[in-house]
């Protein structure tokens, strides 16, 4: 094996230096087509054999080998220089594996260092500080690792790599902030993103997270994900968290197939506007929706799933119960899915609204008024000009109000017939852009009682 050590020093900057170590041959392989691209999250900064050997094995098609580049914002304080390449190279496949120790913003646009990585086929960003890494947006090492993915290669990395390769980076340039600390304010000064730099195919509206159990970063997830929404840095009012657990990789592949080698990953789904995200206030958001991975189990980036998610909300900072664990839904959104769902109490609050958003139309909603102060709230969504009808047959037993909401909590339109056993009735049509989450409430009025009412809706 050979070994070539040296030290540049990037043009345009008296200051910056970079440092160039490869392991393997000397020559870059040559050849005309790649068969990625394929991509690698790492929940820490270890190389993963398995999620590596399948990426470089992707992108290879199975013959032949390629070369790789591993990016990294500072040196190893301690044992080899090169610790990812040693990895690397010990695989199948690698016929070389040239490792980049760069210190400041301007080593971005380093002649070599750009060579190195558009020769490459993978790109890998080591652990560390993303905040470096999101300081090469804009430089030419951006558009260098693009092209290494136009040409069917991959990128990927561990730890703070992991952070740099979503699309919503979390880029902590102002410091690290724990599940505690983001949860009381999603606008903590701690939380910063960078966005516009690496867009993968399959992969939009994506906030990666890594040590994810280990360092119980779920709550700061969740607290990323508003605020994505909020901020309007994904799009159709939806993002999701993926959050990778330590010695875990995710290997996306060309079709936005995720697999998890190792324990586990978690997928944190937000879908509606949060209740409360706003500087210097606890979260309050209620319904995301969380898919928990075990080893070899997948998720498809490209066409995301509807169902298998369990839920949890967030009221007042305080999430309701264990985020780690629960029981996916399993009629929801598929064919052949659930067209009614029945109210669980207590649902007196749209933080606590029933969760409506993936039945299959027409759908029914049924529930009954327990008491003359009895609310009760369905969480739906909708699409650009779409059309919703409500119509809620009511038992003779009690007088109840209908209400549409949106995500805010206001009224938008409603129907208040008199009489006990008044039917009510509501249309309402989505404005002509993106999606949004709304609110059916059923109010009592006067009376209640046992028997059910049935509210049917359908869309056009």
């Amino acid at each position: 094996m050979l070994t070539l050590t040296g030290t540049l020093t990037s043009t345009g900057s008296a200051e910056a230096a970079g440092t160039r170590i490869r392991l393997g041959s000397s020559s870059d392989v040559s050849r005309t087509s790649w068969q990625g691209p394929a991509f690698t999250m790492n929940g820490d900064g270890k190389i993963n054999p398995g999620s590596m050997t399948a990426a470089i094995d992707a992108i290879r098609g199975g013959t032949g080998s390629l070369d790789v580049v591993v990016l990294a914002g500072s040196a190893p304080t301690s044992g080899s220089a090169t610790p990812e390449c040693d990895a690397v190279m010990a695989l199948p496949g690698v016929n070389s594996c040239t490792s980049w120790t760069l210190t400041t913003a301007s080593d971005g646009n380093n002649s070599q260092v750009n060579t190195d990585i558009r020769n490459a086929e993978f790109v890998y960003f080591a652990g560390g500080d993303q905040c470096r890494y999101a300081a090469w947006k804009g430089t030419a090492l951006e558009t260098s690792v693009e092209s290494v993915v136009a040409k069917g290669g991959g990128s990927g990395g561990g730890s703070a790599g992991t952070h740099i390769n979503s699309p919503v980076v979390y880029d902590a340039c102002q410091g690290s902030v724990t599940s505690a600390e983001a949860l009381a304010d999603p606008y903590d000064s701690y939380i910063t993103f960078t966005t516009g730099m690496f867009d993968w195919p399959h992969y939009a509206g994506v906030i990666n997270d890594s040590h994810f159990t280990a360092r119980d970063r779920m709550g700061r997830t969740m607290a990323f994900v508003a605020r994505a929404i909020k901020d309007g840095r994904t799009s159709d009012g939806k993002a999701w968290g993926v959050g990778v657990e330590e010695g875990s990789s995710l290997l996306l592949d060309k079709n936005g197939r995720a697999t998890l080698y190792g324990k586990e990953a978690f997928v944190v789904l937000g879908d509606h506007q949060p209740e409360q995200a706003t500087a210097g206030q606890p979260l309050t958001f209620s319904g995301y929706k969380i898919r928990h991975l075990g080893p070899g189990e997948t998720y498809d980036f490209k066409n995301r799933p509807t169902c298998g998610y369990y839920l949890r909300s967030v009221t007042a900072g305080v999430i309701d119960s264990n985020p780690y664990s629960g029981t996916p839904q399993t009629t929801c959104g598929i064919p052949g899915g659930s067209a009614s769902l029945t109210e669980s109490e207590p649902n007196d609050t749209r933080a606590t609204a029933d969760d409506a958003t993936a039945v299959t139309y027409p759908a029914s909603l049924t529930g009954t008024m327990a008491s003359a102060a009895d609310r009760d709230y369905f969480r739906i969504s909708l699409t650009a000009n779409e059309h919703l009808t409500v119509q809620c047959a009511l038992p003779d037993a009690y007088d109840a109000d209908l209400y549409l909401l949106d995500s805010g909590g206001s009224t938008l339109t409603r129907s208040v017939n008199n009489g006990a056993g008044a039917d009510e009735t509501l249309t309402f049509t989505k404005a002509a852009s993106g999606s949004a989450t709304y609110y059916v409430e059923l109010e009592a009025y006067s009376g209640s009682g046992t028997p059910a009412y049935t509210c049917t809706l359908t869309k056009n």
